[in-house]
């Protein structure tokens, strides 16, 4: 119904405006609702119904890649640059321990999930030449190991059809953001689930009070000649790290056309990467003084209309196409979640690093970002490096994941 991406644009700003607006109010009925449901839940499923009720069309907007180009990377900018990276290294390595778990979960998901929906529903497994079901699925492991770059090298690699590639892109975003959204949940309960998995949060609560101690201590109202430096940081090292990727990925793929297996001759790989690494350069200048004047409250800003315009692209409908896919999808995601589950209940491993871990396999940079901020903003960079490492290893090990898809479906 609206169709113009100014208006709808305006329309997601006035609901993140009403949401943040409902959360302020004092009455009791308020506080119950959201003590339940965190508005940043919100933020991400209203504009998915709008999409699934035809009110608006996220598929045709232009939004998200206008978003995840120019926002993104300097909300990145923004959150980094204020970092004390001293306080983050004493997280220690439980991050990379459940990122890499969660990848493992999502190599064995793929072919399990095949193999049980095909012992009773053979019809939606099977498929020749390219309409084979193991081929399309190999385009969404791809993207839940790393990203979208990492899919579409493995859909030139092992050719699905239109149609199969299509379906499977509804499965990938579905699901992936159904599972989003419950970890986005889970965020605003993480003690209770610190609890169950016997996990000790302590150090992750010593980061944050230490950066909310050290902020409150020299935080200040900030002039306009401070958001114009903002401004300057954010999209000065957004547009460095888009021109420098437009050289060095031309130069790769001309030159070691390889590393495209890699995900490395990706551009918005290397514009995720050299944003990041800017902001890392910038903490260590004094230009970390502008958290005070309010840096990871601007990039909140963007991230909040990040994940509106993430959350516009679901369509709820998309599941009556052909059921027997997302079968596969949800069986797939269960299958990564009790694998990561276990292993971080084993390890004690809180839950802030499975949900950090596991976004930066399923969602990538974007949406890893989006959950390490909803535990705390000057935490999403380590969203953003774990998604980083997803990228890298994503072809490769959504190769492997398809050869034994491959197996499971012809065996």
């Amino acid at each position: 119904m609206i169709s113009n991406d100014a208006a709808v644009l305006g329309l997601l700003m006035v609901i993140l405006a009403l949401i943040f607006y409902t959360a302020s109010l004092p009455g009791r009925s308020w506080q119950r609702f959201y003590s339940v449901i965190p508005p940043l839940l919100l933020c991400y499923f209203i504009p998915g119904l709008l999409n699934s009720f035809g009110i608006i069309n996220g598929i045709t907007s232009q939004l998200y890649p206008v978003v995840s180009r120019y926002l993104l990377p300097a909300c990145l900018v923004l959150f980094t640059v204020g970092m004390d990276w001293k306080s983050l290294a004493r997280l220690g390595p439980q991050a990379l321990i459940a990122m890499l778990v969660g990848t493992a979960g999502i190599m064995l998901g793929g072919p399990l999930a095949l193999w049980i929906v095909g012992s009773f529903s053979p019809s939606t497994v099977a498929g020749e030449g390219a309409d084979a079901v193991w081929r399309g699925l190999a385009t969404i492991a791809g993207s839940w190991i790393g990203g979208g770059a990492n899919q579409t090298a493995l859909r030139e690699v092992f050719h699905p059809s239109d149609k199969l590639f299509s379906q499977m892109v509804a499965v990938d975003v579905l699901i992936a953001e159904l599972w989003m959204a419950f970890l986005i949940y889970g965020a605003g309960i993480s003690g209770k689930i610190d609890t169950w998995l016997c996990a000790d949060n302590r150090q992750i609560a010593e980061v944050k009070e230490q950066m909310d101690k050290d902020n409150n201590a020299n935080v200040r109202i900030p002039a306009v000649r401070d958001y114009i430096y903002l401004a300057a940081v954010g999209f000065g090292a957004t547009g460095l790290a888009h021109a420098l990727a437009e050289i060095i990925t031309p130069y790769l793929s001309a030159n070691y056309p390889a590393l495209e297996k890699y995900s490395l001759t990706s551009n918005f790989f290397w514009v995720i990467g050299i944003v990041t690494f800017i902001g890392i350069l910038l903490s260590a200048t004094p230009l970390r003084k502008l958290e005070y004047a309010g840096a990871s409250k601007l990039g909140a800003v963007f991230l909040y209309i990040l994940i509106a315009t993430i959350g516009m692209q679901m369509d709820l409908g998309a599941v009556a196409d052909n059921p027997g896919l997302f079968a596969i999808g949800f069986i797939w995601i269960l299958i990564h979640a009790i694998i990561l589950i276990v292993v971080c209940r084993w390890l004690k491993i809180p839950f802030f690093f499975l949900a950090v871990g596991s976004q930066a396999n399923v969602g990538g940079s974007a949406s890893a970002s989006v959950v390490a901020a909803s535990f705390h903003p000057s935490l999403a960079p380590v969203g953003v490096l774990l998604a980083i490492l997803g990228y890298a290893i994503g072809t490769y090990g959504g190769y492997l994941t398809a050869l034994m898809m491959q197996w499971v479906s012809e065996g």
